[in-house]
């Protein structure tokens, strides 16, 4: 694994924590779907259907993880989550929940001393 998939692999991971200390299940981790694409983490809070979109940065010249949603993302997004939903049911995957599906961000700033600061935003597409 290169310096990139490293550090996304440790802001996935501490998205997952996080996620789960809000009292979120995690279901799947970079769940793929043919061309589609990948979710980075999919997860059920209460009884929604969270589609969770991890970036993870070092603090410094690049943009903030935060703005990292476009509506081309957005949109793919979507259709992964559809794809999510069509696969549910099988035996790979749990029934889909019944409050519908919500696309999060979880960003992650890795800063060049202390503790990395993890931000959790919910239904931002």
């Amino acid at each position: 694994m290169n310096a990139t998939g490293a550090l996304g692999r440790y802001g996935e991971d501490l998205a997952a924590r996080r996620l789960a200390a809000a009292g979120m299940t995690v279901l799947a981790r970079n769940w793929r779907c043919g061309r589609t694409g990948e979710i980075d983490i999919v997860a059920v809070d209460a009884d929604v259907l969270v589609v969770c979109e991890v970036k993870t940065r070092r603090a410094g010249g690049f943009q903030h993880p935060m703005e990292a949603i476009t509506p081309a993302k957005a949109d793919r997004l979507r259709r992964l989550a559809g794809c999510w939903v069509e696969r549910c049911g099988t035996e790979r995957c749990e029934s889909p929940p019944a409050g519908g599906v919500r696309i999060d961000l979880v960003g992650v700033v890795l800063p060049a001393r202390g503790a990395p600061v993890v931000e959790h935003v919910r239904g931002v597409a």
